[in-house]
This record gives structure tokens, sequence and C-alpha cells, in this order.
């Protein structure tokens, strides 16, 4: 049978429909290539695939326990000096896999928007949040519980798992704080991605209102350029007053 161009090889590599197996005895140089790239992103895969299984040991467990709709929970914002502290709740269905899905510190702002999309698409979601307001009258630790009573709260599911991060909840579903739960389990995961991506939107909006703060940026964190302007400018509603970088301007 007369081989293959490397030509043709490229283009059934490129739609996906090359077999690895079909090509490895093929001592061409340009193949070797071919194959090589074809090891290193089943290599990848695989990877991403026991990372995936890895990140679900704690939700697997839960359900080896009886529970059957465990949620994960984490926040966003709690190191700011504006804006909300922005919490998120997720359930992931088990028929999902999102491979590559990681703390949401850990991920592009390209795979953050890719993940927050299909989780909300696929997942039970609750988001909720404490204002900068609500965060001077309890403090941040607090506000920080609040946000996520309030995420709990608005999901569409009654979770009877709660997988927090590093946290607990004032709510009556059993849970478990979890040290870097974000790094471990699927569920804090995604909900850090959800909580992260929600309270930038947020920040780039107040941006356009607030225009001079930097907030579409910086995010409401302490910046130099961002300091500069309160003291230029004054504080706005969504400046925490109870935080020393703006009660000492």
């Amino acid at each position: 049978m007369e081989k293959k161009s490397i030509k043709q090889l490229k283009e059934e590599e490129k739609k996906g429909s090359l077999v690895l197996a079909d090509i490895q005895e093929d001592d061409r140089k340009g193949v070797q290539q071919i194959a090589a790239r074809m090891k290193k992103r089943q290599a990848q895969q695989q990877h991403l695939e026991n990372k995936w299984q890895e990140m679900n040991r704690i939700e697997t467990e839960k359900k080896s326990e009886g529970y059957t709709y465990i949620a994960g929970i984490d926040e966003a914002g709690r190191g700011p000096i504006a804006g909300p502290v922005t919490a998120a709740c997720v359930r992931l269905p088990e028929q999902v896999s999102l491979y590559g899905l990681d703390d949401s510190k850990k991920l592009s702002e390209k795979d953050k928007e890719f993940f927050y999309d299909e989780i909300m698409a696929h997942a039970d979601v609750g988001i909720g949040e404490a204002s900068a307001e609500e965060i001077d009258d309890i403090n941040i630790y607090q506000a920080t519980k609040l946000a996520m009573k309030r995420a709990v709260e608005n999901m569409e599911g009654t979770a009877d798992f709660l997988l927090v991060d590093a946290m607990s909840v004032p709510v009556s579903s059993d849970q478990k704080a979890y040290v870097k739960g974000d790094e471990r389990s699927v569920s804090i995961a995604a909900a850090s991605v959800i909580a992260k991506v929600t309270r930038d939107r947020f920040m780039i909006n107040l941006g356009k209102l607030y225009p001079g703060y930097g907030f579409e940026s910086n995010k409401g964190y302490g910046t130099k350029s961002h300091l500069e302007a309160i003291k230029a400018d004054g504080v706005t509603p969504y400046h925490r007053m109870s935080f020393v970088p703006v009660r000492s301007r």
C-alpha cells in the first residue's frame, strides 16, 4: 500500500481522524514529528483526565456516604478596598466533565470565561454578595459568610452537603471546610470561577460609572493609582470605609 503523503497526514491530524498507531512505524522525519505532537497531546489530555478524577475524590467520598446533592462554595473579593464580596455555590451534574477546571487564580482570562459559560449552562448555580456598606457594618469575615449564605439560598436545588473553601456557612446543610479547597474539589473550583468572573464583571461596569479609579483593571484592590485617585477625588459609595487605606485617606 502506498504511503500517505505528509501533507495528507497533517490534514488528518488537523481533523482528528489520524490514528497514532498507524504512523508510529513510519520513519519519515515529518511523520515522526506528527507522531510526537500526537503523543504530547495525548499525554496532556491524560493529565487533565487524571486531575479531574483526583479533584472529584471529595465529591465521590461524600456520595459514598449517602449524600446526593453536593455543592461547592467559594468567594471572590475579600481583599479589595472597594466593591462587594461575591460568593458562588455550584452543584455540577455528574455527566459533565470540565477537563482543565482549576482554582480561578490559576486560569487565564480566556479559560475563566470559557468555564464560566460551561458551568452556567450545565450546573445549578447560586450567587450571593455582600455590599461595601454591609462589609463596613459587620466586617469582611462576617460579610463573606453572608454572601455565601445568600449564594446557597439562591440555588434552585437544596444541597445536602456543602464543600466550602476554608470557611463555614450559616446554613442548616451538612458541610465541611477544606483548606485550599479550590485546588482539591471540582465543585469548589467551579464556584471560584463563577464568583471571580461575576465580581470582575461588576467591577468593570463600575469603572464605567466611576471613571478615574481604575476599577476595570484593579478590580477594587488598593493599587497606587487607585489610592491616588481617592486622595484626589474622594471615595465612591462602593468604597469600604472600614478598610485602613480608605479610612486613613
